[in-house]
């Protein structure tokens, strides 16, 4: 079986154990699963979806979930906080799926999906359409607050590094500083971010928006963490600073004294 029958494979056998399993009522096959995104597929793909439950029966479906293909594949399964599961075959499949009621997805964003199964009501169907809704309404950028804040984030995670705490403080440069970066050049440069960009999650493929840049933020996070700020901080000052008034260039100025930079790169 080639990866791509079996991909297919998994998800008929997801649909068959939703329309077997009492209480559900509905899946919906996300992102790459979904037959809209199926051309972005590779060997890395995973299975995002999720499983409806009747109204009400979130908490009484969630423990059981026999329902899942090849059962006897299964190597682990996993909660991620309240209504999410991981779960991971033998050969290295991820499926990652929420499993929930609809009104316990209220607020779910989704982007490209499927709705496999549904009830007569149409119930999961109304739910895609008012996550995608949701993500449209969500895939607006600030940029000119994405900036500001990424000043922030920096100067908090540096301080954390040189205080002692490493862990703490690379988290603020690598996750938060790199996202609010990400958000700012996709909000200043909306023009140079194709079909291909994820509306939910900017990060996803912005190498593949702007590759460049994508290339030299990714060096920048493989350095230890304060010279991971400083040159996230230098390549911000590069692509975003140069003739455009809203750039926060005294606070940028403030950042580099307090923290002892002086105005060449490193």
């Amino acid at each position: 079986m080639t990866a791509a029958e079996r991909f297919d494979a998994l998800s008929r056998g997801l649909a068959e154990g939703v329309r077997a399993r009492d209480g559900l009522i509905g899946l919906v096959l996300l992102g790459s699963a979904s037959d809209e995104a199926s051309h972005r597929r590779d060997e890395w793909s995973d299975h995002d979806f999720f499983a409806i439950t009747e109204a009400g029966r979130g908490a009484q479906v969630r423990p059981d979930l026999s329902w899942l293909p090849d059962q006897d594949r299964l190597v682990l399964t996993a909660r991620e906080g309240d209504i999410g599961f991981a779960a991971v075959y033998d050969d290295g499949h991820v499926f990652e799926f929420a499993l929930s009621d609809v009104d316990e997805l209220a607020g779910a964003l989704a982007e490209d999906a499927t709705v496999v199964v549904d009830d007569p009501e149409g119930s999961t169907a109304g739910l895609i359409e008012r996550s995608r809704a949701r993500a449209s309404a969500a895939d607006r950028f600030d940029p000119a607050n994405d900036t500001r804040l990424l000043l922030v984030k920096l100067l908090i995670g540096v301080g954390r590094v040189r205080r002692g705490e490493v862990l703490g403080g690379g988290f603020f440069i690598r996750q938060w500083t790199v996202q609010l970066l990400v958000r700012a050049i996709r909000g200043r440069c909306a023009e140079a971010s194709t079909s291909l960009r994820d509306t939910i999650d900017p990060v996803r493929r912005f190498e593949q928006d702007f590759p460049e840049w994508g290339a030299r933020l990714a060096a920048a996070v493989e350095q230890p963490a304060e010279d991971a700020a400083r040159s996230l901080f230098d390549l911000a000052r590069e692509i975003l600073e140069p003739g455009w008034d809203a750039f926060p260039s005294a606070a940028a100025d403030t950042v580099a004294r307090r923290l002892g930079w002086n105005a060449a790169a490193v």
